[in-house]
């Protein structure tokens, strides 16, 4: 019995320590659950997971629970447009295309980092050897409300924030996507 009641205390007081030293600002009622599915050429596939967005005072919080991904460095982006579905380009169809191009209602000229970017430019996102992506981000510039209707994308390689040497960030392919 002792050692059930000092597993409980740890696991009380990791609770504690985990919500008193988080680094993540207090967030407000406003909040969203999205299922992201994977895709491809030829469409929606199956679901691979959430992210919950939530409004707080620094900006739009952003935590993903997600599984099935390819591990290490994914470029993460809010897109125009409220769709997962293919489009063509160049003759050829391209998974998520009718999402359209990052979220830029600023016409921002270039990719960038959260802060200095398009609006739908989100941190990087990473990927565990497991295939799993469970993590809290920050995106400073966003509110729930801006991105209503619009597509969460994930692509198939990282994100170097910038359009040099590849265009918007060498991120490529779109792997997943939900719609907000």
């Amino acid at each position: 019995m002792p050692s059930l009641f000092k597993l409980s205390l740890l696991c009380v007081m990791g609770s504690v320590i985990s919500v008193g030293c988080s680094s993540m600002p207090e967030t407000d009622h406003s909040q969203q659950t999205v299922a992201l599915h994977a895709v491809s050429a030829q469409g929606i596939g199956p679901r691979i997971g959430y992210i919950y967005l939530q409004d707080s005072v620094r900006g739009l919080v952003i935590t993903t629970d997600l599984q099935d991904l390819p591990q290490g460095d994914h470029g993460f982006h809010i897109h125009e447009k409220g769709s997962c579905d293919p489009a063509e380009k160049d003759g050829k169809m391209q998974a998520a295309l009718a999402a359209g191009s990052h979220f830029n209602p600023t016409q921002v000229a270039h990719h960038g980092t959260p802060m200095t970017g398009h609006l739908g430019d989100l941190p990087v996102l990473y990927v565990n050897a497991n295939g799993q992506a469970k993590a809290t981000l920050l995106a400073p510039r966003l509110k729930l409300a801006d991105i209503q209707g619009r597509a969460i994308m994930v692509h198939a390689g990282g994100d170097n924030y910038s359009d040099l040497p590849k265009p918007l960030g060498g991120g490529g392919e779109r792997i997943a996507c939900g719609i907000i």
